[in-house]
């Protein structure tokens, strides 16, 4: 009986030093930090007050913190776990049989595939290293920026060949313009000062205009079409829902709403930059719908008719 006692006692003592270890080695060389603590370069946000990552000047250390609890959990997460659905979604679309999908409808919808994973890449990435420097955290903001216009480009591609799919002069021409808007933005956000905190109102309203550039396409097809044609056979009540959260996320990204009301309070949790991220993610999975049945309703109807 009391060895039995002695037993338990070492073992409850065992376990509990071995718990109170773990916690040490888990808080080892961790430690997050109060905004005004922070270098110049990470203060983005002025309403977030604790729970920031320091500089940690280590890739490694910084894709630890991706299973830490910080400023930046919610904005890796989002779009971490939304690459990895966009990438399952794709994978399993380019890999269909050519009897259920042809090659041609593969190439068109990976445009738009490419474009949206590669937003949703630098992103996560992004949010995961800029940390690490000063120097690896503008870099990747740029490739960050750059993903918002890639994803805009290849959103318009597949909406542009099915709605246009028997008038190939304008589809080629409002395809040409949108890879020039989408490029001039990429390059405009290789400019250092673009990637500033002074210029984010610039920035959504960069990105806001290169999304609205698709009004003119829209408004073109209702003009020549119909509004009925538009929403029935051309999915613009799907592309009107996607601008709609497009804008709004980027609108509250740009006004830092809720936490401008209530700082500290969403320092972690639901804070602007998070809930844009989500309508991001769940726009891009409105526009998916949408361009999907445009192409079935545009491939049920057959061959183009001469127009008279």
């Amino acid at each position: 009986m009391v060895a039995s006692i002695i037993v338990i006692f070492f073992r409850f003592h065992f376990l509990s030093r071995a718990e109170e270890l773990a916690k040490r080695i888990w808080a080892a060389g961790w430690m997050v930090v109060h905004h005004k603590h922070l270098p110049k370069w990470l203060k983005d946000n002025d309403f977030l007050i604790k729970g920031h990552r320091a500089p940690m000047h280590s890739y490694w250390r910084c894709f630890k913190s991706i299973f830490r609890v910080h400023t930046e959990t919610g904005n890796i997460w989002t779009h971490l776990l939304g690459f990895i659905a966009f990438m399952s979604v794709a994978i399993y679309f380019v890999t269909r049989p050519s009897t259920e999908i042809q090659l041609q409808e593969k190439a068109v919808f990976s445009a738009f595939f490419f474009g949206a994973n590669t937003c949703l890449f630098f992103s996560w990435m992004f949010h995961t290293v800029y940390c690490h420097s000063e120097q690896v955290g503008k870099f990747f903001n740029k490739l960050d920026y750059c993903g918002i216009s890639m994803l805009t480009m290849g959103s318009f591609v597949p909406w542009l060949y099915y709605s246009f799919y028997c008038a190939p002069l304008p589809r080629t021409i409002y395809m040409v313009a949108i890879f020039v808007l989408g490029t001039t933005c990429i390059v405009v956000s290789m400019w250092d000062k673009f990637a500033t905190a002074k210029f984010r109102p610039v920035r959504a309203g960069v990105f806001i205009a290169l999304g609205l550039s698709g009004v003119i396409p829209a408004m073109h097809f209702v003009i020549k079409y119909g509004l009925w044609e538009g929403v029935y056979n051309a999915a613009l009540g799907w592309l009107v829902l996607m601008a709609f959260l497009y804008i709004g996320g980027a609108v509250i990204y740009a006004v830092r709403i809720p936490e401008r009301f209530w700082p500290g309070r969403f320092d972690i949790w639901c804070q602007s930059h998070q809930i844009f991220h989500l309508f991001v993610v769940a726009a891009a999975f409105i526009h998916y719908h949408g361009i999907t049945q445009a192409a079935q309703n545009r491939l049920s109807n057959g061959d183009c008719l001469p127009e008279d």
